[in-house]
């Protein structure tokens, strides 16, 4: 059995937060703001009562060591808090709250940053950034802040990182990182190592060439710059492990053995014609990367080739988009790369953002693919250790387009799209969002133009074929599902796992949804209004333990729109209420 809470106690409560919010009198006093360190940053996992880096901890995992919520006691969750951002209608709530020590930081879609004191209720600052041009493809969408010392950093959708006074909100420096007049766009949470924030840009759609910048956290200033597109020997910016360039090493099939009916000859007579393709080659970073501290490894996924659909105009493996590549945190040097799918045609690109977890002894990177694989990867050397059982349907895989339309499953958003995993480390799962939509993929093309959007094919949902979503734990040591829930839309937003065995993720009716983690039963349920697009978070205030999600829907897949932040945890009196010890040795370390 699970509880259902209907939406007309959300907006009850939306009030109480309300009235709360004004009754300073009454409430603790705002906390001041505290530091925060690499080496605090680095130990994120041993203060689970803060949520400080976008997912969780460097290693992407989306798991609270928290215990204080568990199978026996989930039924009572209720919302404890509602922030209403305000900036609602305007397109996907898509962002992961960060707490640091009491004050919690939201941002919103056309990029607001905002504030808020989790003691008092209060709205600290708000800081709304003047766009500029912005040319985007999927929503004007924002995921996050990275927080570091005084600073919390904020991505734009014109192509901005801006540095903000965590105290004030106040803009402490501002630079460019691709010129949106390309469509360059920033819609990740940046992600701080040491004394570096680092980001990647999206705008694979319009024919940029995509990269990850490492800048100085203080000052500023470019620090390295790592291209997501290899160039041809002479060049200034030439990899060494791409000896070929983006061309690559032209397989006929994925490194795990699918055909892609490729015509390698073809394309090899057609390389000299279309010799300066990757310039325009796209390969866009659409999510955080993992971070592996021991290594000084960050994992990034690399999205779609420029043009999406045609590949006659872009001969070659297309290096390095549809990979996962380690990259060298301290120099932005290429270590491995990982190719899901050579020369796509279909729009299956990386994008879920990679997580890393131990695995019989050894350290593995993961990735949830649009192709319904999810990939463990041997993260010292980037080598296949499994592609799982598909966690969506697949039919037709790697058919080619024709001018009358091919049927495949999955469609272009996946499998999985930029929905982050859960993994967690005590059974070794994977928790995964899907999306079953059958598409028909035409032939056409066109050429490239600045600033406008360059699929160079078409893919359209089929009529009258059902879709939907599930939601699939995977025993990242078999490769099988281990248990797989269906709901009645298509997912996207990600996941949370828990040490107190709950497993929470949204869907975009409003439910927000909390799950056995072993055996996948469906304890509680909540309808928060608008889609819960987004992936969840948790921390401890005052004792308690509590779990947050922004539920404000999704413009991609066109769910309710809206604007809240719940917070919700157990009834007074339900929970331990005592502080979480820390996470122990050797369990979600980094």
């Amino acid at each position: 059995m699970y509880t259902r809470t209907r939406w007309w106690m959300a907006s009850a409560l939306m009030g109480i937060a309300g009235i709360v919010g004004t009754a300073a009198a009454q409430a603790p006093k705002p906390m001041p703001i505290s530091d925060v360190s690499g080496n605090r940053l680095a130990h994120a996992a041993d203060e689970p009562g803060n949520w400080m880096i976008y997912g969780g901890n460097y290693w992407n995992q989306r798991y609270s060591t928290l215990k204080q919520i568990t199978t026996a006691n989930v039924a009572s969750l209720a919302p404890r808090m509602v922030f209403q951002t305000g900036i609602a209608k305007l397109g996907s709530f898509e962002n992961t709250p960060i707490v640091v020590d009491g004050t919690m930081y939201v941002t919103t879609p056309y990029n607001t940053a905002i504030a808020y004191d989790l003691n008092s209720h209060k709205e600290l600052w708000r800081y709304e950034h003047k766009l500029g041009t912005t040319i985007y493809c999927c929503g004007p969408n924002n995921r996050g802040v990275g927080i570091h010392g005084p600073h919390a950093y904020m991505g734009t959708l014109d192509g901005h990182l801006v540095a903000l006074d965590r105290k004030s909100g106040d803009v402490v420096w501002d630079v460019e990182v691709g010129d949106p007049a390309f469509g360059y766009s920033l819609t990740a949470a940046p992600l701080v190592i040491g004394n570096n924030v680092i980001v990647g840009v999206s705008g694979g759609e319009y024919g940029i060439r995509g990269y990850v910048t490492a800048y100085d956290a203080v000052s500023g200033k470019q620090v390295w710059r790592w291209y997501s597109i290899p160039a041809p020997k002479g060049d200034a910016t030439f990899d060494d492990k791409a000896p070929n360039g983006w061309f690559g090493t032209w397989p006929k099939s994925t490194a795990d053995g699918a055909d892609l009916h490729r015509d390698v000859d073809k394309e090899k007579a057609d390389s000299a014609k279309y010799a300066d393709a990757w310039k325009n080659g796209g390969g866009g970073v659409w999510m955080t990367p993992a971070y592996d501290q021991d290594s000084q490894t960050i994992y990034v996924a690399v999205g779609n080739p420029s043009p999406d659909l045609d590949g006659g105009v872009r001969p070659g493996d297309n290096l390095y988009t549809d990979c996962i590549v380690a990259i060298d945190a301290t120099n932005g040097k290429t270590k491995w790369y990982y190719q899901t799918v050579p020369h796509d045609l279909w729009d299956l690109d990386a994008v879920s953002p990679p997580a890393v977890t131990m695995l019989n002894g050894k350290k593995v990177v993961v990735h949830a693919g649009k192709t319904a694989w999810m990939y463990v990867l041997d993260a010292e050397t980037g080598k296949l250790i499994r592609r799982t059982d598909n966690f969506t349907p697949q039919e037709n895989m790697f058919a080619l387009p024709t001018d009358k339309g091919t049927r495949m499953l999955p469609g272009a958003n996946g499998g999985s799209e930029w929905s982050p995993v859960s993994i967690d480390p005590s059974l070794n799962f994977a928790y995964v969002s899907g999306l079953h939509q059958p598409m028909n993929y035409i032939t056409h093309t066109a050429p490239w133009e600045k600033g406008r959007l360059w699929l160079g094919s078409a893919f359209v949902a089929i009529p009258g074929e059902k879709q939907y979503g599930l939601f699939s734990a995977i025993n990242l040591a078999t490769g099988k599902i281990a248990w797989q829930k269906q709901v009645d839309q298509p997912m996207m937003g990600g996941a949370l796992s828990t040490a107190g065995g709950v497993t929470f993720t949204g869907e975009g009716n409003g439910n927000f949804d909390a799950f056995d983690s072993k055996t996948g039963k469906l304890l509680w349920q909540w309808n928060g209004g608008a889609g819960c697009n987004s992936a969840p978070m948790s921390f401890e205030l005052n004792g308690e333990q509590m779990i947050g999600v922004a539920c404000g829907g999704n413009f991609q897949i066109s769910y309710p729109l809206g604007d809240a932040v719940f917070l919700f945890a157990l009834p007074q009196g339900h929970g331990t209420m005592k502080k979480a010890a820390p996470a122990k040795k050797g369990a979600a370390k980094h």
